[in-house]
């Protein structure tokens, strides 16, 4: 039964092992590797020295057994011998301090390996290596030899001994050789061989002892009994929770009416009543299940304490949950000089962004004045300046970003870009038009313009599209890719200082004077409102075709916002001093016989006694009919 017991015992270690392997960082992995190699070079550095030793203890027994067969007179030679003894003696001692030294300087740094008891628990260290056994494989061996009379059902703590031998103190057990301690390992531990064999063959006799007392059969059920009635308690707070937590949401349904208000800013609301009660609801679950989260970390380690083969479980699962919150707080210490730098650089560049503001403020008031700069140009530039200065802040930043020197964050910013080369192709040649039309000033905010089929109002010009409100209060948007590849006409940029001409054409026939022509379109010209008197109104004879002269009459006008009105009176007027002049309008394809056919004029425009004429006809007599 007990052999079982340590089987399971050992699987659920083992799959402990695995687990704490599987969460181990690259840091430790890096920080093992680094051991490693140090104690390597402490080890091929002690050969060296062994090699030495060995040589001076085989020169020293010469020395010794030339001195016995030397005669008593032969003074010269025994002093000589002894004089080269006392040397390697000095050379000893000068050894074994160099040991000393080294080792006190790489006591800090080096990490020995485990040698791992019966109880699973870590009993000692071991750091230097005996013959072709590296520290590791000497740890790994102690370790199974002192499970292996654990499992031994007629071990004797008492047949435990240490023996000196030629180098070494070893620690057996009957014909087996537990472990031997060299020189090495005593200066390791500050002690002689003799002291540190008898500290580490009482720590095995003890871990073994503990291990046979800690498995026996009223410590199990013992600890069976701790195990049940922590889960008792553990089962019954959760019930407590449980009940606590229903009778909590009775009392917040129940005073809800009460407590909670809209909130709400003027007309505005924020959170309804409703929406604040599901937010304190969504809380206090997230509360409870918080407490579940505590009362399961606090049960679990207590449960595995109480089982000696667990205890080690009880760590592992605390550095598995504080393990990632430590590493956090960490990486934040550390970072803490970077951030200290990119809050330094964001504010000395803010400030650096309104300087370069008020500049550019100043320019646009014409409170400054930059030859050939001109006004309109000066917050489209700061837009451009500040676009800059922002992507040179970020090139300073970026080195400081955390993971930035990282091949993830280098390919995802890679693929990032190359997302947005490919995805934004239209998007910045409308940009690069949009700042072409800005340096252009083709026209501004306000201005009445004609831009392909599009007559209208600029409402909004922006580095992609223009947009355009025409006379139907139709807002059209407008690529400035299009804007740049097209004309524009600008109605309104002269319309204040030289005044916009408007023109309309109207067709007449050859029977009606020019002059009384010129003077019908002028006056009506004058007499329509928005039409300025000077510049006068004048008008052109732009052709003279098969049946009818086309008069142009141009107008000057300021109000180019209301063309559409201006025109619409404009041909009132000429329709009707056309009428009050006795001036037919007559379509390109309207034919008219004066004889018996009543006049287009209006009636209002004719006499009272006005009658259509006759057909007159002229008959010949001729002698031949």
């Amino acid at each position: 039964m007990k052999n079982l017991l340590k089987k399971i015992t050992t699987m659920l270690v083992l799959s402990c092992c695995i687990a704490s392997y599987g969460q181990t960082d690259s840091l430790v992995q890096k920080n093992d590797s680094i051991n490693n190699i140090v104690l390597h070079e402490y080890n091929q550095k002690l050969e060296e020295v062994e090699r030495l030793r060995v040589a001076d203890s085989i020169k020293k027994t010469e020395l010794e057994y030339q001195l016995l067969k030397l005669k008593t007179t032969d003074n010269l030679q025994k002093e000589e011998l002894l004089r080269q003894l006392k040397l390697i003696e000095e050379n000893e001692k000068k050894r074994i301090e160099d040991k000393k030294v080294h080792i006190d300087s790489l006591r800090n740094t080096a990490k020995g390996y485990p040698v791992i008891g019966a109880m699973k628990d870590t009993l000692f260290y071991i750091y230097s290596k005996i013959g072709a056994s590296t520290p590791q494989e000497r740890a790994i061996n102690i370790s199974r030899k002192i499970e292996k009379l654990y499992e031994d059902d007629f071990f004797k703590t008492d047949s435990i001994l240490t023996v000196k031998s030629e180098n070494t103190y070893d620690i057996v057990y009957g014909e087996l050789i537990i472990m031997s301690i060299s020189e090495n390992d005593a200066i390791w531990y500050g002690k002689s061989m003799s002291e540190l064999a008898t500290s580490f063959k009482d720590t095995i006799k003890n871990t073994i002892d503990n291990a046979r007392h800690e498995y026996s059969w009223v410590k199990t059920i013992t600890r069976l009994a701790l195990m049940l009635l922590v889960l008792a308690i553990a089962w019954a707070i959760t019930w407590f929770i449980g009940k606590g937590y229903s009778k909590l949401l009775i009392f917040i349904d129940s005073k809800k009416g009460n407590w909670l208000k809209n909130l709400s800013y003027k007309d505005y609301t924020f959170l309804s009543a409703e929406q604040e009660v599901q937010i304190i609801l969504f809380l206090v679950k997230i509360f409870r299940w918080f407490i579940y989260a505590i009362l399961l970390y606090i049960t679990l380690p207590i449960i595995f304490s109480i089982f000696p083969f667990s205890r080690m479980w009880a760590d592992t699962l605390f550095q598995l949950i504080w393990s990632p919150f430590r590493g956090i707080l960490v990486a934040v210490w550390n970072y803490l000089p970077d951030l200290f730098r990119i809050l330094v650089i964001y504010f000395v560049m803010k400030y650096v962004i309104q300087f370069v503001r008020y500049i550019f403020h100043e320019i646009e008031a014409e409170k400054l004045k930059i030859s050939g700069f001109h006004a309109d140009w000066a917050m489209p530039t700061y837009s451009i300046v500040k676009f800059l200065l922002y992507a040179f802040m970020f090139v300073l930043i970026f080195p400081y970003l955390p993971g930035s020197d990282s091949n993830v964050f280098k390919g995802v910013s890679v693929f990032i870009g190359v997302l947005f080369s490919l995805g934004s192709s239209s998007a910045i040649a409308n940009m690069v038009a949009g700042l072409v039309i800005t340096y252009m000033r083709p026209f501004k905010i306000g201005d009445r313009i004609k831009i392909g089929d599009v007559t209208g109002d600029v409402v909004e010009k922006t580095l992609l599209v223009t947009r355009v409100r025409t006379t139907k209060n139709e807002v059209i948007t407008i690529p400035n890719s299009s804007v740049l590849n097209g004309n524009t006409i600008n109605y309104s940029v002269e319309a204040m200082e030289k005044g916009l001409i408007i023109h309309t054409t109207v067709t007449i026939g050859y029977d009606v004077p020019w002059k009384n022509m010129h003077q019908a379109l002028i006056d009506a010209a004058l007499r329509t409102d928005l039409i300025l008197d000077d510049p006068k109104p004048f008008v052109l004879q732009t052709s003279l075709d098969d049946f009818y002269v086309s008069y142009q009459i141009n107008a000057y006008i300021r109000e180019v916002g209301k063309q559409a009105l201006i025109y619409s009176n404009l041909h009132q007027n000429i329709q009707d001093v056309c009428n009050e002049m006795g001036i037919e309008i007559l379509s390109p394809h309207y034919r008219a016989a004066r004889d018996g056919n009543i006049t287009t004029i209006p009636a209002d425009y004719l006499p009272k006694d006005y009658k259509a004429p006759s057909f007159n006809l002229t008959i010949n007599n001729r002698d031949d009919y």
